[in-house]
Protein backbone atom coordinates (compact mmCIF):
# COMPACT_ATOMS: atom_id res chain seq x y z
CA UNK A 1 0.00 0.00 0.00
CA UNK A 2 2.65 2.37 0.80
CA UNK A 3 4.76 1.57 -2.07
CA UNK A 4 1.71 2.02 -4.13
CA UNK A 5 1.04 5.43 -2.54
CA UNK A 6 4.82 6.72 -3.05
CA UNK A 7 4.86 5.71 -6.95
CA UNK A 8 1.46 7.47 -7.23
CA UNK A 9 3.07 10.61 -5.31
CA UNK A 10 6.57 10.56 -6.13
CA UNK A 11 6.61 14.33 -7.10
CA UNK A 12 5.29 15.82 -3.75
CA UNK A 13 7.07 13.16 -1.52
CA UNK A 14 10.24 15.01 -3.85
CA UNK A 15 9.26 18.46 -2.31
CA UNK A 16 8.64 17.23 1.23
CA UNK A 17 12.24 15.42 1.00
CA UNK A 18 13.53 18.38 0.53
CA UNK A 19 12.41 20.64 2.86
CA UNK A 20 12.69 17.89 5.41
CA UNK A 21 16.72 17.95 4.02
CA UNK A 22 16.64 21.54 4.55
CA UNK A 23 14.95 21.65 8.49
CA UNK A 24 17.34 18.33 9.59
CA UNK A 25 20.91 20.59 7.60
CA UNK A 26 19.96 23.40 8.98
CA UNK A 27 19.26 21.63 13.04
CA UNK A 28 22.24 19.91 12.81
CA UNK A 29 24.85 22.46 12.23
CA UNK A 30 22.77 25.45 12.98
CA UNK A 31 25.25 27.90 15.27
CA UNK A 32 22.39 29.28 17.14
CA UNK A 33 20.89 27.95 20.45
CA UNK A 34 17.29 27.38 21.27
CA UNK A 35 14.43 29.35 20.94
CA UNK A 36 13.08 30.96 24.14
CA UNK A 37 9.66 29.40 23.36
CA UNK A 38 11.43 25.96 23.34
CA UNK A 39 13.29 26.20 26.36
CA UNK A 40 10.21 26.82 28.38
CA UNK A 41 8.06 23.31 26.64
CA UNK A 42 11.30 21.49 27.63
CA UNK A 43 10.31 23.62 31.49
CA UNK A 44 7.02 22.37 30.82
CA UNK A 45 8.12 18.96 29.84
CA UNK A 46 9.46 18.69 32.89
CA UNK A 47 6.94 19.37 34.41
CA UNK A 48 4.02 17.36 33.29
CA UNK A 49 0.21 18.25 34.23
CA UNK A 50 -3.41 18.59 32.60
CA UNK A 51 -2.53 22.10 31.85
CA UNK A 52 -0.76 25.47 31.53
CA UNK A 53 -1.43 28.70 32.08
CA UNK A 54 -0.40 29.37 28.25
CA UNK A 55 -1.23 26.41 26.74
CA UNK A 56 -2.84 22.98 26.60
CA UNK A 57 -0.62 19.99 28.14
CA UNK A 58 -0.30 17.85 24.59
CA UNK A 59 3.09 19.00 23.62
CA UNK A 60 4.57 19.12 26.74
CA UNK A 61 3.88 15.68 26.65
CA UNK A 62 4.98 14.41 23.25
CA UNK A 63 8.34 16.40 24.10
CA UNK A 64 8.23 14.85 27.02
CA UNK A 65 8.16 11.41 24.74
CA UNK A 66 11.09 13.00 22.40
CA UNK A 67 13.51 13.81 24.62
CA UNK A 68 13.40 10.44 26.36
CA UNK A 69 14.42 8.54 23.21
CA UNK A 70 16.07 10.67 21.35
CA UNK A 71 17.94 13.33 24.18
CA UNK A 72 18.09 17.29 24.14
CA UNK A 73 19.91 18.07 21.13
CA UNK A 74 18.49 20.72 19.21
CA UNK A 75 17.82 18.10 15.89
CA UNK A 76 16.56 16.29 18.92
CA UNK A 77 13.82 18.57 19.79
CA UNK A 78 13.26 20.00 16.50
CA UNK A 79 12.52 16.67 14.94
CA UNK A 80 8.91 16.66 15.20
CA UNK A 81 8.20 20.11 13.91
CA UNK A 82 9.92 19.29 10.60
CA UNK A 83 8.37 16.00 10.29
CA UNK A 84 5.25 18.02 10.41
CA UNK A 85 5.92 19.90 7.62
CA UNK A 86 6.97 17.27 5.10
CA UNK A 87 3.83 15.94 6.09
CA UNK A 88 1.98 18.87 5.41
CA UNK A 89 3.64 19.49 2.01
CA UNK A 90 2.47 16.05 1.71
CA UNK A 91 -1.36 16.51 2.33
CA UNK A 92 -1.39 19.96 0.65
CA UNK A 93 -0.56 17.79 -2.58
CA UNK A 94 -3.23 15.35 -1.24
CA UNK A 95 -5.70 17.31 -0.77
CA UNK A 96 -5.39 19.18 -3.92
CA UNK A 97 -5.94 15.94 -5.91
CA UNK A 98 -9.45 15.60 -3.67
CA UNK A 99 -10.59 18.91 -5.40
CA UNK A 100 -9.39 17.56 -8.70
CA UNK A 101 -6.20 18.83 -9.38
CA UNK A 102 -3.93 16.95 -11.64
CA UNK A 103 0.10 16.68 -11.06
CA UNK A 104 0.39 19.83 -11.95
CA UNK A 105 -1.65 21.64 -9.48
CA UNK A 106 -0.65 18.66 -6.66
CA UNK A 107 2.92 19.71 -7.03
CA UNK A 108 2.35 23.61 -6.96
CA UNK A 109 0.36 23.27 -3.79
CA UNK A 110 3.32 20.96 -2.32
CA UNK A 111 5.85 23.84 -3.05
CA UNK A 112 3.72 26.64 -1.59
CA UNK A 113 3.63 24.66 1.70
CA UNK A 114 7.04 24.11 1.61
CA UNK A 115 8.11 27.18 0.89
CA UNK A 116 5.83 29.67 2.84
CA UNK A 117 8.14 31.71 4.87
CA UNK A 118 5.02 31.88 7.51
CA UNK A 119 5.44 27.65 7.73
CA UNK A 120 8.97 27.37 7.56
CA UNK A 121 9.56 29.64 10.37
CA UNK A 122 6.70 28.20 12.26
CA UNK A 123 7.82 24.69 11.63
CA UNK A 124 11.68 25.47 12.14
CA UNK A 125 11.69 25.23 15.99
CA UNK A 126 9.41 23.00 18.61
CA UNK A 127 6.18 24.44 18.91
CA UNK A 128 2.24 23.46 19.34
CA UNK A 129 1.70 25.91 16.33
CA UNK A 130 3.83 23.21 14.04
CA UNK A 131 1.99 20.56 15.56
CA UNK A 132 -1.04 22.28 14.80
CA UNK A 133 -0.47 23.19 11.44
CA UNK A 134 -0.34 19.59 10.81
CA UNK A 135 -3.44 18.41 12.68
CA UNK A 136 -5.28 21.12 10.91
CA UNK A 137 -3.99 19.52 7.44
CA UNK A 138 -5.21 16.38 8.50
CA UNK A 139 -8.58 17.42 9.93
CA UNK A 140 -9.36 19.35 6.64
CA UNK A 141 -8.44 16.54 4.54
CA UNK A 142 -10.84 14.15 6.26
CA UNK A 143 -13.64 16.57 6.09
CA UNK A 144 -12.87 15.77 2.33
CA UNK A 145 -12.59 12.53 2.60
CA UNK A 146 -16.10 12.34 4.40
CA UNK A 147 -17.89 14.35 1.60
CA UNK A 148 -15.98 12.27 -1.14
CA UNK A 149 -16.98 8.82 0.45
CA UNK A 150 -19.68 9.42 2.81
CA UNK A 151 -18.50 7.05 5.33
CA UNK A 152 -20.11 7.77 8.59
CA UNK A 153 -17.38 6.59 10.76
CA UNK A 154 -15.01 9.43 9.15
CA UNK A 155 -16.54 11.38 11.79
CA UNK A 156 -15.04 9.75 14.79
CA UNK A 157 -11.77 10.28 12.86
CA UNK A 158 -12.86 14.48 12.75
CA UNK A 159 -14.21 14.52 16.75
CA UNK A 160 -10.76 12.59 17.36
CA UNK A 161 -8.22 15.26 15.58
CA UNK A 162 -10.85 18.19 16.88
CA UNK A 163 -10.02 16.69 20.53
CA UNK A 164 -6.75 16.33 20.30
CA UNK A 165 -5.95 19.77 18.63
CA UNK A 166 -7.76 21.97 21.12
CA UNK A 167 -5.37 19.76 23.48
CA UNK A 168 -2.71 21.14 21.63
CA UNK A 169 -3.93 24.79 21.15
CA UNK A 170 -7.44 25.79 22.07
CA UNK A 171 -7.68 27.94 18.36
CA UNK A 172 -8.49 24.41 17.02
CA UNK A 173 -11.82 25.41 18.57
CA UNK A 174 -12.26 28.08 15.76
CA UNK A 175 -12.15 24.84 13.16
CA UNK A 176 -14.68 23.28 15.29
CA UNK A 177 -17.13 26.11 15.41
CA UNK A 178 -16.56 26.56 11.45
CA UNK A 179 -17.27 23.28 11.01
CA UNK A 180 -20.26 23.29 12.96
CA UNK A 181 -21.19 26.28 10.49
CA UNK A 182 -20.41 24.53 7.61
CA UNK A 183 -22.82 21.89 8.17
CA UNK A 184 -25.48 23.90 9.00
CA UNK A 185 -25.44 25.65 5.77
CA UNK A 186 -24.34 23.66 3.45
CA UNK A 187 -26.23 19.84 2.19
CA UNK A 188 -23.74 18.58 4.60
CA UNK A 189 -26.82 19.64 7.12
CA UNK A 190 -28.12 15.99 6.33
CA UNK A 191 -25.80 14.60 8.45
CA UNK A 192 -27.86 16.17 11.48
CA UNK A 193 -30.22 13.91 11.46
CA UNK A 194 -27.74 11.23 12.29
CA UNK A 195 -25.73 10.42 15.64
CA UNK A 196 -22.20 10.92 14.20
CA UNK A 197 -21.29 14.47 14.56
CA UNK A 198 -22.80 13.94 17.86
CA UNK A 199 -20.42 11.45 18.54
CA UNK A 200 -17.78 13.08 17.20
CA UNK A 201 -18.83 16.69 18.77
CA UNK A 202 -18.75 14.14 22.15
CA UNK A 203 -15.53 12.59 21.73
CA UNK A 204 -13.65 16.25 21.10
CA UNK A 205 -15.45 17.46 24.47
CA UNK A 206 -14.37 14.33 26.64
CA UNK A 207 -10.78 14.24 25.09
CA UNK A 208 -10.23 18.28 25.66
CA UNK A 209 -11.97 18.10 29.38
CA UNK A 210 -9.10 17.79 31.65
CA UNK A 211 -7.87 21.16 30.48
CA UNK A 212 -11.39 22.17 31.15
CA UNK A 213 -11.17 20.83 34.72
CA UNK A 214 -7.47 22.29 34.96
CA UNK A 215 -8.55 25.32 34.37
CA UNK A 216 -11.56 25.18 36.94
CA UNK A 217 -8.84 24.00 39.69
CA UNK A 218 -6.73 26.98 38.69
CA UNK A 219 -8.98 30.14 38.78
CA UNK A 220 -9.37 29.79 34.84
CA UNK A 221 -5.69 30.51 34.49
CA UNK A 222 -5.69 30.65 30.76
CA UNK A 223 -8.54 32.80 30.27
CA UNK A 224 -6.81 35.46 31.92
CA UNK A 225 -3.78 34.89 30.38
CA UNK A 226 -5.32 35.17 26.79
CA UNK A 227 -6.77 38.60 28.05
CA UNK A 228 -3.56 39.90 29.29
CA UNK A 229 -1.88 39.04 25.77
CA UNK A 230 -4.79 40.74 24.12
CA UNK A 231 -4.61 43.43 25.96
CA UNK A 232 -0.45 43.98 26.39
CA UNK A 233 1.17 41.73 24.35
CA UNK A 234 -0.24 42.20 21.21
CA UNK A 235 -1.45 45.93 21.89
CA UNK A 236 0.18 46.55 18.36
CA UNK A 237 -1.25 44.61 16.27
CA UNK A 238 -4.35 45.41 14.74
CA UNK A 239 -6.57 44.14 11.66
CA UNK A 240 -4.53 46.12 9.52
CA UNK A 241 -1.04 44.50 9.93
CA UNK A 242 -3.01 41.14 10.40
CA UNK A 243 -4.19 41.75 6.76
CA UNK A 244 -0.97 43.44 5.88
CA UNK A 245 0.76 40.21 7.59
CA UNK A 246 -1.43 37.92 5.39
CA UNK A 247 -0.43 39.28 2.65
CA UNK A 248 3.24 39.00 2.60
CA UNK A 249 3.76 36.12 5.02
CA UNK A 250 3.16 33.54 2.63
CA UNK A 251 4.96 35.36 -0.14
CA UNK A 252 3.51 38.09 -1.68
CA UNK A 253 3.65 36.61 -5.16
CA UNK A 254 1.51 33.43 -4.19
CA UNK A 255 -1.67 35.82 -2.91
CA UNK A 256 -2.79 34.85 -6.84
CA UNK A 257 -2.61 31.07 -5.57
CA UNK A 258 -4.19 31.27 -2.42
CA UNK A 259 -6.90 34.00 -3.36
CA UNK A 260 -8.12 31.52 -6.37
CA UNK A 261 -8.74 29.22 -3.88
CA UNK A 262 -11.71 30.34 -2.13
CA UNK A 263 -13.06 30.93 -6.08
CA UNK A 264 -12.51 26.84 -5.78
CA UNK A 265 -14.23 25.82 -2.82
CA UNK A 266 -17.46 28.05 -3.01
CA UNK A 267 -17.66 26.69 -6.70
CA UNK A 268 -17.03 23.10 -6.39
CA UNK A 269 -19.67 20.41 -8.29
CA UNK A 270 -19.73 19.24 -4.69
CA UNK A 271 -21.84 21.67 -2.56
CA UNK A 272 -20.67 19.67 0.87
CA UNK A 273 -17.00 21.06 0.05
CA UNK A 274 -18.71 24.79 0.68
CA UNK A 275 -18.18 23.73 4.38
CA UNK A 276 -14.63 23.88 3.94
CA UNK A 277 -15.15 27.46 2.80
CA UNK A 278 -17.25 28.52 5.36
CA UNK A 279 -14.63 27.25 7.69
CA UNK A 280 -11.40 29.88 6.35
CA UNK A 281 -14.21 32.54 6.76
CA UNK A 282 -15.36 31.59 10.12
CA UNK A 283 -11.90 31.60 11.29
CA UNK A 284 -10.97 34.87 9.66
CA UNK A 285 -14.13 36.68 10.83
CA UNK A 286 -13.03 35.14 14.27
CA UNK A 287 -9.42 36.71 13.87
CA UNK A 288 -10.03 40.18 12.63
CA UNK A 289 -13.16 40.48 15.11
CA UNK A 290 -10.31 39.56 18.24
CA UNK A 291 -8.55 42.85 16.86
CA UNK A 292 -5.18 41.84 17.82
CA UNK A 293 -4.63 38.48 15.95
CA UNK A 294 -1.30 37.76 14.47
CA UNK A 295 -1.09 36.70 10.74
CA UNK A 296 0.62 33.57 11.57
CA UNK A 297 -2.85 32.35 13.57
CA UNK A 298 -3.99 32.05 9.97
CA UNK A 299 -1.23 29.73 9.08
CA UNK A 300 -3.29 26.31 9.20
CA UNK A 301 -5.74 27.46 7.09
CA UNK A 302 -3.43 28.04 4.12
CA UNK A 303 -2.71 24.84 3.45
CA UNK A 304 -6.52 23.83 1.84
CA UNK A 305 -6.33 27.45 0.35
CA UNK A 306 -2.89 27.10 -1.23
CA UNK A 307 -4.17 23.17 -2.30
CA UNK A 308 -7.67 24.69 -3.75
CA UNK A 309 -6.14 27.49 -5.53
CA UNK A 310 -3.30 25.54 -7.52
CA UNK A 311 -6.28 24.19 -8.63
CA UNK A 312 -7.74 26.71 -10.32
CA UNK A 313 -4.21 28.05 -11.36
CA UNK A 314 -3.93 24.56 -13.62
CA UNK A 315 -7.55 24.90 -14.99
CA UNK A 316 -6.25 28.64 -15.81
CA UNK A 317 -3.16 27.40 -17.75
CA UNK A 318 -3.87 25.44 -20.85
CA UNK A 319 -1.85 22.70 -22.22
CA UNK A 320 -0.80 25.80 -25.04
CA UNK A 321 0.71 27.93 -22.07
CA UNK A 322 1.51 25.27 -19.59
CA UNK A 323 4.95 26.88 -20.14
CA UNK A 324 3.48 29.83 -18.31
CA UNK A 325 2.57 27.75 -15.18
CA UNK A 326 5.96 26.01 -14.83
CA UNK A 327 7.80 29.70 -15.07
CA UNK A 328 5.54 30.85 -12.40
CA UNK A 329 5.94 27.34 -10.04
CA UNK A 330 9.87 28.10 -10.37
CA UNK A 331 9.39 31.84 -9.40
CA UNK A 332 7.55 30.93 -6.53
CA UNK A 333 9.81 28.48 -5.28
CA UNK A 334 12.73 30.31 -6.20
CA UNK A 335 11.07 33.12 -4.13
CA UNK A 336 10.40 31.50 -1.34
CA UNK A 337 14.04 29.74 -0.87
CA UNK A 338 14.84 33.60 -1.16
CA UNK A 339 13.12 34.49 1.95
CA UNK A 340 13.77 31.24 3.71
CA UNK A 341 17.01 32.55 5.62
CA UNK A 342 14.56 34.93 7.13
CA UNK A 343 12.64 32.63 8.74
CA UNK A 344 15.13 29.62 9.70
CA UNK A 345 18.40 30.08 11.06
CA UNK A 346 20.52 29.34 7.92
CA UNK A 347 22.80 32.66 7.89
CA UNK A 348 24.96 33.58 10.75
CA UNK A 349 23.96 36.81 12.65
CA UNK A 350 26.18 39.05 10.68
CA UNK A 351 25.55 37.83 7.60
CA UNK A 352 21.80 37.51 7.82
CA UNK A 353 22.12 41.80 9.10
CA UNK A 354 23.54 42.08 5.62
CA UNK A 355 21.48 39.90 3.85
CA UNK A 356 18.34 41.50 5.24
CA UNK A 357 19.94 44.75 4.56
CA UNK A 358 20.50 43.80 0.75
CA UNK A 359 16.87 42.79 0.20
CA UNK A 360 15.21 45.83 1.61
CA UNK A 361 13.63 43.76 4.53
CA UNK A 362 13.25 45.92 7.69
CA UNK A 363 13.75 43.98 11.15
CA UNK A 364 9.98 43.83 12.63
CA UNK A 365 8.28 42.27 16.02
CA UNK A 366 4.87 41.64 16.34
CA UNK A 367 4.58 42.07 20.34
CA UNK A 368 5.61 45.68 20.48
CA UNK A 369 9.26 45.30 22.10
CA UNK A 370 12.04 47.80 21.00
CA UNK A 371 14.15 45.55 18.37
CA UNK A 372 17.95 45.01 18.77
CA UNK A 373 20.28 44.01 15.63
CA UNK A 374 18.41 40.87 14.98
CA UNK A 375 14.20 40.28 14.60
CA UNK A 376 12.91 38.17 17.67
CA UNK A 377 12.55 35.21 16.19
CA UNK A 378 16.56 35.27 15.47
CA UNK A 379 17.48 37.33 18.85
CA UNK A 380 15.76 35.31 21.28
CA UNK A 381 17.79 32.57 20.29
CA UNK A 382 21.14 34.16 21.65
CA UNK A 383 22.61 34.65 25.27
CA UNK A 384 20.77 31.95 27.48
CA UNK A 385 24.12 29.68 27.83
CA UNK A 386 26.13 33.09 28.22
CA UNK A 387 23.46 34.26 31.27
CA UNK A 388 23.54 30.73 33.45
CA UNK A 389 27.11 30.72 33.07
CA UNK A 390 27.30 34.22 34.74
CA UNK A 391 24.55 33.05 37.03
CA UNK A 392 27.14 30.33 38.34
CA UNK A 393 29.37 32.31 38.92
CA UNK A 394 27.92 34.51 41.29
CA UNK A 395 26.71 30.98 43.01
CA UNK A 396 30.11 29.58 42.96
CA UNK A 397 30.98 32.85 45.28
CA UNK A 398 28.96 32.27 47.63
CA UNK A 399 29.57 30.74 51.24
CA UNK A 400 28.96 26.91 51.12
CA UNK A 401 26.85 26.93 53.98
CA UNK A 402 24.93 29.49 52.52
CA UNK A 403 24.25 27.38 48.79
CA UNK A 404 21.36 25.21 50.24
CA UNK A 405 19.36 28.60 51.59
CA UNK A 406 19.87 30.26 48.22
CA UNK A 407 17.39 30.48 45.29
CA UNK A 408 16.97 32.36 41.92
CA UNK A 409 14.67 35.11 40.43
CA UNK A 410 14.35 35.95 37.56
CA UNK A 411 11.39 37.94 35.46
CA UNK A 412 10.48 35.96 32.81
CA UNK A 413 10.55 32.09 31.34
CA UNK A 414 12.67 32.61 28.78
CA UNK A 415 15.57 33.14 31.71
CA UNK A 416 13.96 30.59 33.64
CA UNK A 417 13.90 27.54 31.63
CA UNK A 418 17.11 28.68 30.38
CA UNK A 419 18.66 28.59 33.64
CA UNK A 420 16.72 25.33 34.55
CA UNK A 421 18.16 23.56 31.44
CA UNK A 422 21.86 24.77 31.37
CA UNK A 423 21.71 25.06 34.94
CA UNK A 424 21.77 21.29 35.70
CA UNK A 425 25.86 21.29 34.80
CA UNK A 426 26.60 23.72 37.40
CA UNK A 427 24.21 22.07 39.89
CA UNK A 428 21.89 25.60 40.25
CA UNK A 429 19.11 25.43 41.94
CA UNK A 430 15.76 25.46 40.51
CA UNK A 431 14.96 29.00 39.30
CA UNK A 432 12.06 31.35 40.84
CA UNK A 433 10.09 33.41 38.21
CA UNK A 434 6.17 34.78 38.29
CA UNK A 435 5.67 34.23 34.58
CA UNK A 436 2.83 31.96 33.49
CA UNK A 437 3.47 28.58 34.44
CA UNK A 438 6.47 29.37 36.36
CA UNK A 439 4.43 31.11 39.16
CA UNK A 440 2.33 28.18 39.50
CA UNK A 441 5.27 25.70 39.70
CA UNK A 442 6.98 28.65 42.53
CA UNK A 443 3.82 28.08 44.69
CA UNK A 444 5.04 23.97 44.74
CA UNK A 445 8.41 25.54 46.16
CA UNK A 446 7.95 28.05 48.15
CA UNK A 447 9.76 27.43 51.28
CA UNK A 448 10.69 30.34 54.40
CA UNK A 449 14.17 28.75 54.39
CA UNK A 450 15.79 31.30 51.57
CA UNK A 451 18.29 33.73 52.73
CA UNK A 452 19.92 34.72 49.90
CA UNK A 453 18.66 35.80 46.26
CA UNK A 454 20.28 35.98 43.67
CA UNK A 455 18.28 38.20 41.27
CA UNK A 456 18.76 39.12 37.59
CA UNK A 457 16.88 42.41 35.80
CA UNK A 458 15.14 44.75 37.29
CA UNK A 459 16.63 47.55 39.39
CA UNK A 460 17.87 47.41 43.15
CA UNK A 461 15.56 49.26 44.40
CA UNK A 462 13.05 46.10 43.25
CA UNK A 463 14.76 43.77 46.02
CA UNK A 464 14.92 46.44 48.57
CA UNK A 465 12.03 46.23 50.09
CA UNK A 466 12.15 42.50 50.49
CA UNK A 467 16.44 42.14 51.70
CA UNK A 468 18.17 44.54 53.41
CA UNK A 469 21.96 43.99 51.62
CA UNK A 470 21.31 43.79 47.23
CA UNK A 471 24.74 44.26 45.79
CA UNK A 472 24.98 44.09 41.76
CA UNK A 473 27.48 41.34 41.02
CA UNK A 474 27.94 40.88 37.48
CA UNK A 475 25.96 42.37 34.21
CA UNK A 476 24.85 40.03 31.53
CA UNK A 477 25.14 41.07 28.26
CA UNK A 478 24.81 39.27 24.92
CA UNK A 479 25.19 41.43 21.26
CA UNK A 480 22.49 39.62 19.60
CA UNK A 481 19.89 39.10 21.82
CA UNK A 482 16.67 41.47 22.55
CA UNK A 483 17.43 44.58 24.33
CA UNK A 484 15.42 43.56 27.36
CA UNK A 485 17.70 40.68 27.79
CA UNK A 486 20.86 42.89 26.80
CA UNK A 487 22.88 44.20 29.84
CA UNK A 488 21.03 42.50 32.58
CA UNK A 489 21.83 42.71 36.70
CA UNK A 490 22.63 40.56 38.41
CA UNK A 491 21.96 40.88 41.95
CA UNK A 492 22.87 39.22 45.12
CA UNK A 493 20.67 39.92 47.98
CA UNK A 494 21.00 38.87 52.27
CA UNK A 495 19.21 39.68 54.93
CA UNK A 496 15.47 39.03 54.06
CA UNK A 497 13.13 41.52 55.57
CA UNK A 498 10.14 39.58 54.42
CA UNK A 499 9.96 35.45 53.46
CA UNK A 500 9.30 34.68 49.72
CA UNK A 501 5.56 33.43 50.57
CA UNK A 502 4.15 36.55 51.69
CA UNK A 503 5.38 38.34 48.52
CA UNK A 504 5.08 35.65 46.02
CA UNK A 505 1.26 36.85 45.22
CA UNK A 506 2.62 40.30 43.55
CA UNK A 507 5.47 38.25 41.33
CA UNK A 508 2.21 36.85 38.79
CA UNK A 509 2.43 37.90 35.59
CA UNK A 510 0.23 35.99 32.99
CA UNK A 511 0.86 37.01 29.94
Amino acid sequence: MFLSFAKKNLHILAVASVILFIHWYNNFFTTYGFFRDELYYIACSEHLSFGYVDQPPLCAFILRSIRSIFGDSIFAVRLLPSLAHAGTVIIAGSISRQLGGNRFAQLLASILMAVAPGIVGITGIYSMNAIEILLWALTFFMILWLIETNEPRYWIVIGFLLGIGLMNKISMGWMAVGLAAGVCTTPMRHWLKTPWPWYAAGLAVILFLPYIIWNIQNDFAHFEFAKNAARLKYASQNPVTFVTGVFTLYNPLAVPVWGAGFFVIFRHPKREVRSIGIIIITVLAILLMNGNSKAEYFNPAMVVLFAAGSVQIERWISAQFRWIGVMYTVVLASTGLMIMPMAIDLLPPDRLQEYMHSLGIPIQNTEGHSMGMLPQHFADRFGWESLTSDIAEVYRNIDDKEKPLTTIYVQNYGEASAIDFYGVQYELPKVMCGHNSYWLWGLERLNDSVEVLIAVGGSMIDYSDTFSEVVQMKTHSSEYAMPYENNLPIFLCRKPRLRIRTVWNSTKKYI
